[in-house]
Parts: C-alpha cells; structure tokens; sequence
C-alpha cells in the first residue's frame, strides 16, 4: 500500500444496491450464469450437489481463519500441497448453517467418509487431497472476472469510478487476493443457496429453474433493455413463446430424466416455471 486510503474514498454498500437495482438487465444474464455453472459442476462431481456444498463448507472453514488472523493467500500457494484438517465434525452446525436436516448431514457425511472423501486418522479428520483439488474454482474464477468486468463498466458508466479493468486484470487479482476474495464469494453463494433452501426447495430443483430461465433471457424474444430488477422480472415471466424440454434439461444439467421431470413439477406447483401444449418448460 502506497498511501492511505481515504475514508470519502468508501463506496456506499447502497449506492451499490440501487445502481445494481437500476442496471439489473445488464449484470442479470451474467449472475444467473455464473451461479448455474457453478451449481450444475457440483452436482457432476457427487451426482449430489448437498454433498459438494458441504465439501466446500470444509474448505471454507481455511478462508475463515486467514480472514480472522488478517491473512491473504494467493490462489497457486492456497492450492499447492494442500490438505485441510478438520477440527471436529459437528452435524449440527452444519445442518444450521447449510439448511440441511441433520439426518441428511449424517448420512452424506457418511457417504463421503465411505468414498474416502473424508478420512479419519486416528482422532484426526482430513478432507482427501484430490477432493480439494476437485473443487478448485477454475472455471468459476474465468466466470467471476466476466461479471466484475460488466460490473466495473457500468460504475464508470454511473460515475463512481473512472478506473477500468480488463478481464485479465481482474483474475489476476482474485488470483492474487483469494483468500479474501473466496471467503466473500461462498459468504454469498451461502446465503443465496440457503435462502432457496428456506423459500423454494432444494438445490437440484434450483439448477434446472436457472437453466430454464437463462433459456428465456438468452432467446431472441427476450429483447435486452435497461431494466430495473422488477421491471425485468416481470418481463422475464412474461416470456411464454420460448421452452426446454425435459430431456434437454437432464443433458444440461446431468440430472436423470425421471428426476428432472418430478422437479419440474414442484417449479411449475409454485408458479415458478408454466408447461405449455407442446411440453415445453
């Protein structure tokens, strides 16, 4: 650090609020991108996206520390050699903190100790290395730079700042700061799995719901506008000469079919998604 930064120099947590409420059509596609991505890879590594989420919840409990103790690691020395120690399992914690039963918990754990996900050695509990390594954020890094950058445009756009950055800048510095930056980034995928969790129902059913509304919003019907988050959505929903079967929704999202089909029939209970005579979602 050069020089102090100055305090006037802050950004305002609601001036964010309101030019993301204002500008939402055009960080919208990106968002819903990166989290789908993100939730379809965690399910194709166990088939069971809970149990990535609590593979993560692991790995996270690492950005919590440094976070506490005032450490930034970069991401090639967060990954290499790396092994994760777990203190102490506690199902309870979990299952608060994740919105998992706790018989779920129980019995997820048990499958990934089964799988050697987790093993134990003697008192001591470890995540497996290659474990860690599968959840190496590679392409969910390449999928955040993209969305900071739409982000960074609009806020020179808005005046907030004159400072661009490019694709490239903006990984190396996650790169650079990841611990800080990953404990912020599974901080809000956390919440925003939970908050699904608590409203709507579980994380399978929200992967093919996303696939399904990124399909309306990227067809050509879907004509881009400056919109606000409501006027989008409302435009979003009114959307009904567009559709995915299915069958597509299982190759997209990797889920069997039968699966799919009973989800979809959740969505569409709570108004979240509409079938039409061609059985298309």
């Amino acid at each position: 650090m050069k020089k102090i930064p100055s305090i006037s120099n802050e950004i305002d947590e609601d001036i964010i609020f309101k030019i993301l409420n204002k500008n939402f059509s055009k960080i919208a596609p990106y968002w819903f991108e990166l989290i789908s991505s993100w939730i379809i890879r965690s399910y194709s590594v166990f088939q069971d996206i809970d149990k990535f989420i609590i593979l993560i919840y692991f790995i996270n409990k690492d950005l919590i520390f440094f976070r506490k103790n005032g450490l930034i690691v970069d991401y090639d020395t967060f990954y290499k050699d790396k092994s994760i120690e777990i203190p102490k399992i506690n199902i309870s914690d979990i299952s608060t903190d994740l919105k998992i039963p706790k018989e779920s918990v129980r019995r997820k754990l048990q499958e990934l100790e089964k799988a050697r996900i987790i093993q134990k050695n003697g008192k001591k509990i470890f995540l497996d290395r290659s474990a860690f390594i599968t959840a190496k954020p590679k392409q969910t890094l390449n999928e955040l730079s993209v969305l900071l950058n739409k982000f960074n445009k609009i806020l020179v756009d808005e005046k907030i700042t004159n400072k661009s950055f490019t694709i490239d800048e903006i990984t190396a510095s996650l790169k650079n700061n990841f611990s800080f930056c990953w404990y912020q980034f599974y901080k809000l995928l956390f919440i925003f799995t939970n908050r699904w969790r608590n409203n709507v129902a579980d994380l399978e059913t929200l992967a093919i719901g996303l696939v399904v509304l990124l399909n309306t919003v990227g067809n050509k019907s879907f004509k881009i506008k400056d919109l606000n988050r409501i006027n989008w959505t409302k435009l979003a929903q009114g959307v009904d000469d567009v559709g995915v079967n299915a069958m597509s929704l299982s190759d997209i999202t990797g889920i069997p079919r039968p699966t799919v089909v009973r989800k979809i029939k959740r969505l569409i209970e709570i108004d979240f998604l509409q079938i039409n005579e061609k059985k298309l979602i």
